[in-house]
C-alpha cells in the first residue's frame, strides 16, 4: 500500500483496516457569531449617553437653554413626567460615526475652555466606549452662566 492509502486508513486490533472519512468542519452562516447581523443605534440612545457624560463634568451646571429647562422643569413637576438626559444634546447617527451638538450651562468662576475641553474628552470617551462608534465631532454652544443667587429653575442633582 502506499504511504498516503495508510494516512488515511485506521488499522483495528484485529488487525483489518477501514477508510477513515475525513472530518470537515461544517461552519454554518460563516465567520464569527458575534459579527452576524447587523448592529443599530438610534439617535436617542447616544443623546442620552452624552447627556449622562457631559453631566458628569464638573461646571457644567445644566443642559439645554433657559427655555428647554424652564419647560423641563415643568414637566418634570407633573406626575408621571420622566426627566429627560437628552435635554440639551441633538445626535446626528450614521453606520460608524456620530456628530453631538451640547447646549451647557455652566457655572459662574469656571474656565469655560476647560469646561467644554473635558465635556467632549468625556463625552467621546462614553459614546465611543459603549456604542464603537466614531465621535467625529462635539459642538458645544453654552448657553448661560449660573450666578451663585441666581435660583435654580431645576435642581440638576434631581436629573443624575
Amino acid at each position: 500500500m502506499s504511504e498516503t492509502s495508510e494516512q488515511s486508513r485506521t488499522q483495528f486490533p484485529d488487525g483489518g483496516t477501514e477508510p477513515v472519512s475525513p472530518r470537515k468542519a461544517t461552519r454554518r452562516g460563516g465567520g464569527d457569531p458575534g459579527s452576524r447581523g447587523r448592529t443599530t443605534i438610534a439617535d436617542g440612545v447616544v443623546e442620552k449617553i452624552a447627556g449622562m457624560a457631559a453631566r458628569d463634568v464638573v461646571g457644567v451646571h445644566a443642559m439645554g437653554s433657559g427655555i428647554s429647562r424652564t419647560f423641563g422643569a415643568v414637566r418634570d413637576r407633573v406626575p408621571g413626567g420622566t426627566k429627560s438626559v437628552t435635554r440639551g444634546v441633538k445626535a446626528e447617527v450614521g453606520e460608524v460615526q456620530t456628530a453631538l451638538d451640547l447646549e451647557i450651562v455652566v457655572d459662574y468662576g469656571v474656565s469655560i475652555i476647560e469646561v467644554s475641553r473635558d465635556v467632549r474628552e468625556n463625552v467621546i470617551a462614553a459614546v465611543e466606549r459603549m456604542t464603537g462608534l466614531e465621535v467625529v465631532e462635539v459642538n458645544i454652544a453654552v448657553s448661560d452662566v449660573k450666578l451663585p443667587e441666581e435660583e435654580d429653575e431645576e435642581p440638576e442633582s434631581r436629573l443624575q
